[in-house]
């Protein structure tokens, strides 16, 4: 199996990945997490204008075999999240990296992403066991 991971993503070590973009940073979970949960059922997401904090829970993913928090790898606040996503969450593995992500978040502090992630490499030698 070989799964592709975006280089300009930085990775947490439980599966979500973030993307900046200025200082909007677009989270959601990466293919190999999709993989291992199957067919998702429930998304839980929080609401535009709530603040979430870096290594918190802000959600919950649930597929037909488990609930996985969903972690955050930035501080900030809420300002856009995927509807369509939360009405039909199998959409999720159609696109995790496009289409698939759940949220978008006005980060304070943009050195904040690169700290106590990965880079693509480092998360698929991970996932990989190498």
């Amino acid at each position: 199996m070989s799964l592709e991971y975006p280089q300009d993503f930085r990775y947490l070590d439980s599966h979500e990945y973030v993307r900046l973009d200025g200082e909007i940073a677009t989270i959601g979970i990466t293919a190999f997490a999709i993989e291992q949960l199957g067919d998702i059922v429930f998304l839980e997401l929080p609401d535009i204008g709530d603040v979430i904090t870096k290594g918190d829970t802000f959600g919950s993913i649930e597929s037909v075999k488990a609930v996985e928090d969903l972690n955050s790898p930035v501080t900030g606040t809420v300002v856009e999240r995927n509807q369509p996503l939360i009405d039909d969450p199998e959409q999720v593995t159609e696109d995790p990296y496009g289409e698939g992500w759940f949220l978008k978040v006005r980060i304070n502090d943009p050195d904040e992403v690169n700290e106590d992630t990965l880079t693509a490499d480092e998360y698929s030698d991970q996932v990989l066991g190498v």
